[in-house]
């Protein structure tokens, strides 16, 4: 049976706080500790405040470019600056809509940029590299209790061609984040070609469920679930812009 635990008490994230430590004592303390096995699923929004990666909008100077989108879109200028600066390509801007590709390779609304749970007057940005985040949260759970786990960190982004978002893995380390099925055959003898599954995307989405928005549970242990093992990257979803029909 696969059992979603949403880790409660984990206090305000400041920069430099040793998320390792702080999941495991949280896990201890609900009485479920930490097993061999389990999914570590961690909100971007956290690890990017351990790592201090916050901006201060009333130290941004925004660039004419920035201006004009800003006019357009109905942003602040600072907001708008501050997206520019974590794109590598603008993929669409429409309204107040910016669908941005990220110097990771994701492509999302406003690079990942966000303005909410951070306090007034600040913007939190994407971990410089998600995947590496992950490995350090994975590295320092193992140190404090030797129990083999999968870490991955998650960000909420909408979807084309359906309404609602739904949390993605932006960072993944301790298993495969795809389950390729191509090559074996179905209850009924047919060959598959094409089944590949993003099973971290669904652990994200699925952890999703018992964090909520509002709740304040930042950190979901998933358990019981066989995960692929191997190590991967988020990075590994990314489809290869030679094989996206619309790029």
């Amino acid at each position: 049976m696969i059992t979603l635990i949403g880790l409660e008490g984990i206090p305000v994230i400041k920069a430099g706080d040793d998320l390792g430590e702080i999941i495991v004592k949280a896990a201890e303390r609900q009485g479920i500790g930490i097993r061999d096995g389990d999914v570590v699923v961690v909100t971007q929004k956290v690890v990017s405040k351990a790592e201090g990666r916050l901006i201060n909008l009333e130290e941004v100077r925004p660039s004419s470019f920035a201006e004009e989108v800003a006019k357009s879109s109905g942003k602040d200028p600072k907001h708008v600056e501050v997206i520019l600066r974590e794109t590598r390509r603008i993929v669409k801007m429409r309204g107040h809509v910016l669908v941005m590709e990220t110097r990771h390779g994701f492509v999302c609304a406003n690079a990942g940029v966000d303005l909410s749970n951070v306090g007034g007057g600040q913007a939190s940005l994407l971990p410089e590299d998600p995947d590496e985040s992950a490995k350090r949260i994975r590295r320092r759970i193992i140190e404090l209790t030797g129990r083999e786990v999968a870490v991955i960190i998650t960000d909420t982004w909408g979807r084309p061609w359906r309404l609602g978002q739904v949390d993605f893995a932006i960072g993944v380390t301790g298993m495969k984040p795809l389950r390729d099925y191509r090559g074996e055959r179905d209850p009924f003898g047919y060959e598959l070609t094409a089944t590949n599954i993003a099973v971290a995307d669904e652990l994200a989405a699925a952890a999703e469920l018992a964090k909520g928005k509002l709740s304040g549970i930042p950190v979901v242990i998933i358990r019981g679930y066989e995960y692929p093992k191997g190590d991967g990257r988020a990075t590994d979803m990314n489809r290869p812009i030679e094989e996206d029909l619309f790029r």
